[in-house]
C-alpha cells in the first residue's frame, strides 16, 4: 500500500500531533459486480460483504519539512500536490483536505498486499479519509467517508469499480447492501446466532493463489459490456443479484450448507461473465477443492487471482489437498467495528 509523507505549515499544526486509523479488508459473499454504476444506475444493485481482521493502516501527522513526500513501492518528493503520481492519494487530498497545498505526512501499510481481491484500494482510501478527518477535526461519519471514497475512485479517477469495498470497510460487520438507481446505499446487518456466526467463520477458508492483479483490469470488460447493454452480461448480473439475495436469506436462516452450495453456483455463473474471471490453474485448484471437502467456493473479489475462498466442514481434508498446490492458508475472523482510529 501507499506510504505517504506530506509536510504541514508549522504555524497551524503542532508537530507532535498524529492521527492513525485502520480500515478492514473484506470478503465478498454474494452479489458482487452489481455494485458498479454501469449496472446499478439502470437496475439497482445488491451484494453481501463481510469485513475481516486484516487491515490497512494510515497515519497522518505534521512533518518537520515543508515538502510532500510519498513512500510506497516508489518514492516521491514534491512541493505541489498536483505533481503527486499516486492517483488515489492525490485525488483524496484534493477532495478532502481543507488545503491540499499544506505540508502533511501520511504513512500507510497493510497486513495483505494489494491486488489480492480483498478490497485493498477501497480500504486504503477509507483509512486515509478517516485519518484526514481526525487530523483536520472534521468528524465525518462512516457513511460520509464511504461515499467520499466511492466518489474518489469512481468519479474522480473514473475507475471501473463499485461501492462494495468502501462501504464494508467503513462499516465493518456482515451486511447486505442495496444500491438504488440514484446510487443511494442502504445497509442491512446480518442478524444470526453466535453459534451460526462461529460456524460460518470457522468453515470459511481462504487460500492465496499467489496471483496479484488490479481489480479494474478484470472489471473493465464487464463495465464496457454493461454500458453497451450486452444482453448476456446483463442477464448474468441479474442472476448474480438474485443469487446474492437468496444467499442472504440462507445465511439469515442459518442454512449454511445450502449457502455453500449456492456459493458454488454463484462462482459458475461468475466465470461465464468474462474470460478474465478465472484461468486453467485456478479452475484446477477449485475442482480439486470441491472433490476434497469443499461444499462451495469462489475467487474473492473481481476474479483472475488473489484468494480462493471455500466453505468446508471437512477442513483437514481440504487443507491437505491445498498443500499439494503449495497454497498458503490465511486464517481470519470477522471485524465488526469498521474503520477506527487507533491512535490520536
Amino acid at each position: 500500500m501507499a506510504h505517504v509523507i506530506f509536510s504541514f505549515d508549522t504555524r497551524k499544526v503542532d508537530f507532535k500531533f498524529m492521527f492513525i486509523s485502520r480500515a478492514p479488508l473484506r470478503i465478498s459473499l454474494g452479489g458482487g459486480g452489481t455494485d458498479l454504476p454501469s449496472y446499478y444506475s439502470k437496475y439497482g444493485g445488491f451484494f453481501i460483504s463481510a469485513a475481516i481482521d486484516k487491515y490497512t493502516y494510515v497515519s497522518v501527522s505534521s512533518p518537520f519539512v515543508k515538502k510532500i513526500i510519498l513512500k510506497y513501492s516508489n518514492y516521491e518528493e514534491v512541493d505541489n500536490p498536483l505533481d503527486i503520481k499516486n492517483p488515489l492519494i492525490r485525488e483524496t487530498l484534493f477532495e478532502y483536505s481543507p488545503n491540499p497545498n499544506d505540508p502533511i505526512e501520511i504513512i500507510s501499510f497493510a497486513d495483505i498486499p494489494s491486488g489480492t481481491g480483498l478490497g485493498s484500494s477501497g480500504s486504503f482510501c477509507v483509512a486515509l479519509l478517516k485519518s484526514l478527518s481526525g487530523f483536520y477535526k472534521l468528524h465525518s461519519s462512516s457513511h460520509e467517508i464511504a461515499e467520499k471514497a466511492c466518489k474518489i475512485e469512481i468519479e474522480r479517477l473514473n475507475e471501473p469499480v463499485g461501492k462494495q469495498d468502501q462501504f464494508i470497510s467503513a462499516f465493518g460487520g456482515i451486511n447486505s447492501f442495496e444500491i438504488s438507481r440514484s446510487g443511494e446505499v442502504s445497509i442491512t446487518p446480518l442478524h444470526i446466532s453466535q453459534e451460526t456466526l462461529s460456524d460460518l467463520e470457522n468453515n470459511l477458508m481462504l487460500f492465496y493463489t499467489g496471483i496479484q492483479r488490479k481489480a479494474s483490469s478484470v472489471l473493465v470488460d464487464q463495465d464496457k459490456k454493461t454500458i453497451e447493454s450486452d444482453a448476456k452480461t446483463i442477464e448474468n448480473l441479474h442472476r448474480t443479484k438474485e443469487l446474492g439475495k437468496t444467499s442472504f436469506d440462507l445465511l439469515k436462516n442459518s442454512k449454511l450448507n445450502q449457502f455453500a452450495l449456492l456459493m458454488h453456483e454463484h462462482w459458475i455463473n461468475k466465470r461465464k461473465r468474462s474470460l478474465s474471471m478465472s484461468n486453467d490453474y485456478v479452475n484446477k485448484i477449485y475442482d480439486a477443492a470441491i472433490a476434497n471437502g469443499a461444499l462451495g467456493g469462489k475467487i474473492v473479489g473481481a476474479g483472475g487471482g488473489g484468494f480462493l475462498m471455500f466453505y468446508a466442514e471437512n477442513k483437514t481434508q481440504l487443507r491437505d489437498e491445498m498443500k499439494k498446490f503449495d497454497l498458503v492458508e490465511m486464517k481470519f475472523q470477522f471485524n465488526f467495528s469498521g474503520v477506527q482510529p487507533i491512535l490520536i
